[in-house]
């Protein structure tokens, strides 16, 4: 009866250390998920949900599917900013890991002070269509139960336009001449396409060193003087027939 007492004892202790250990590596790979999410991580998980955002593979001027599709999700705040910088808000691309942001400037909704901060972007074309077509607003959404303001870009509602873009899926956009509020995420009629990071009133350095830059300023500049029917780099033309 003894031994037995004792077998039982050490049987329980062996399951139970067993049990703590498991424990502990549980918790070390959940700790190990946490610090391992990086540019690629955000990436690769929008690359492996392509489909479900995009389900006929047409991205074109789609940065507003996009964003709804994240904000939809549970996501902490931390996580939807990071997951907003892997694609374009302008052409719907994807934006490989390591892309460094342009600083920009661009008018915001109804008052028409300039607004400055990052745009991830995946060509120069886009930040300019973005400055001259697109604006600001700040506005606030719950994340897993906490509120929070940030900025974002916007277009006015397409979907009354009698020239949409061929090249875009008017079904991700519209139903009829109204937002398709499934699909796309709007405020006060304007269409959501993207984030704007890291926001703050442009001040005259700040102008001055948008004003002065190689591409954002002076490539810029050309671009947003030419006509419509001559822009062939970028997105052409699509974008700027669907926020004018």
């Amino acid at each position: 009866m003894y031994i037995k007492l004792i077998t039982f004892i050490k049987n329980n202790i062996i399951l139970a250390v067993i049990t703590i250990l498991l424990v502990l590596i549980a918790n070390k790979n959940s700790y190990s998920t946490e610090i391992t999410k990086n540019e690629a991580y955000y990436y690769d998980i929008l690359a492996e949900n392509w489909i479900n955002i995009f389900p006929d593979g047409n991205r074109n001027a789609a940065g507003p599917k996009f964003f709804k599709y994240l904000i939809d999700q549970d996501l902490s705040f931390d996580d939807f900013v990071e997951f907003n910088k892997r694609y374009c808000p302008v052409s719907g691309s994807l934006i490989a890991p390591g892309s460094e942001p342009a600083f920009i400037s661009m008018s915001e909704v109804d008052s028409g002070n300039k607004v400055c901060g990052d745009m991830y972007r995946c060509c120069w074309p886009c930040v300019c269509d973005s400055m001259k077509y697109a604006k600001a607003m700040e506005i606030s959404h719950k994340f897993q139960g906490i509120e929070e303001k940030f900025t974002v870009m916007t277009i006015d509602n397409p979907c009354g336009k009698e020239e949409f873009p061929l090249e875009v899926n008017r079904d991700y956009f519209c139903i009829g001449e109204k937002m398709n509020l499934d699909q796309v995420f709007a405020v006060d009629q304007k269409m959501i396409i993207g984030l704007l990071h890291k926001p703050t009133s442009c001040n005259s350095s700040d102008l001055l060193a948008i004003n002065n830059h190689p591409v954002v300023g002076q490539q810029c500049k050309i671009r947003n003087s030419t006509k419509e029917e001559e822009l062939i780099s970028g997105m052409g033309d699509i974008f700027i027939k669907l926020s004018k």
